[in-house]
């Protein structure tokens, strides 16, 4: 099968510039097959890229990137074994376990955020899951971040009907849970909780009516194919993700992914690319590993369709460029901050 005859033409036909603003453009798609995203994925790099941004111009200002921030609300001690993860308590990587930070304190961090331009905000917590009385702490933080005129995203682990339902109640925006890679290499990743337990926490936050904010991590050791399946499995929801966050692996001394191979750069910007042509509705998050990125390979991030970022010096427990850095790089390349 050639690449052209995997891909739908009627769908894919790439048509002149000129016709971008005509409805030309792909439409959403949910029956997704792994030989279509393969032929995606194999496609001269030139034509990839024109692909996913002729897509991404129909739906979003190609020159607008989301601003979030995001805060480790309660870092270190997590019981999963996640083995990219700096906060596992089962690795020995310096990080060490704190308990939930103060609604105040928090909502002071929020603050400095959205005075630096950030319109989202997103509070993370090393969990497995949540504890009940856990979430009075964390409901009233959503609720102070949605007073200070932000949107609100946390990820907090595996969460019950009941769970989701009061993070529903206190105006949470969205709610973050990676599915991180394909089912079929998930357990040389993670061994304490399922493919399925990740997919019925989404689906308790589907049916509650948050967003879902679900993507993944590549540069972990998996084959292309790996990355193939983590899309078809986010492209193929009955709704896709509203955010797609696509991480590079960030090494962290002592987790088990440490000594693995980097990541072809170019090789990241095709993942970025074919999320954006299968899911063109979503945001999609050029998310972990932009501290050790390039500012071309960036840049290529943003031709291919990534249009939301996080900006602060931290990325939960792990760095993330500078702010003076990020803005120097938007006024080279004449993008500006997306309004809420």
């Amino acid at each position: 099968m050639t690449v052209e005859s995997a891909i739908r033409t009627d769908d894919y036909s790439v048509p002149p510039i000129a016709a971008l603003d005509k409805g030309t453009a792909p439409g959403v798609r949910h029956d997704w097959k792994e030989t279509e995203i393969s032929a995606l994925f194999d496609l001269p790099f030139n034509d990839l890229i024109f692909r996913a941004q002729m897509v991404h111009r129909q739906h979003f200002d190609p020159n607008q990137v989301q601003m979030s921030t995001l805060l480790s609300v309660k870092t270190g001690g997590c019981s999963e074994d996640c083995a990219y993860c700096p906060q596992s308590a089962h690795y020995e990587t310096g990080v060490k376990a704190e308990k939930l930070m103060a609604v105040e304190a928090v909502l002071a961090e929020a603050r400095r955020a959205r005075d630096s331009g950030a319109t989202r905000y997103c509070m993370g917590a090393a969990w497995r899951s949540p504890k009940d009385r856990d979430l009075d702490a964390v409901c009233a933080m959503i609720e102070g971040v949605r007073d200070l005129g932000m949107e609100t995203c946390v990820t907090l682990g595996m969460l019950t009907e009941t769970q989701t339902e009061r993070l529903r109640d206190s105006g949470l925006d969205y709610y973050n849970h990676n599915i991180d890679t394909s089912e079929e290499f998930y357990g040389e990743i993670i061994t304490t909780r399922t493919y399925q337990d990740r997919l019925d926490t989404l689906g308790h936050v589907r049916d509650a009516g948050i967003n879902v904010c679900s993507g993944g991590i590549v540069g972990m050791g998996e084959a292309r194919s790996d990355r193939v399946g983590m899309l078809k499995t986010l492209a193929t929801m009955p709704k896709h993700p509203e955010s797609v966050p696509i991480n590079m692996l960030v090494r962290v001394e002592g987790t088990p992914v440490d000594g693995e191979a980097a990541l072809d750069p170019l090789e990241f910007v095709r993942t970025i690319a074919v999320a954006r042509i299968m899911m063109p509705e979503s945001m999609v998050r050029l998310s972990a590993g932009r501290e050790t990125m390039s500012d071309e390979i960036q840049a290529l991030c943003f031709l291919a369709g990534a249009n939301s970022i996080f900006v602060g010096p931290k990325l939960l427990t792990t760095d993330n460029p500078e702010r003076d850095r990020d803005e120097a790089l938007f006024d080279k390349l004449g993008i500006e901050s997306m309004p809420l």
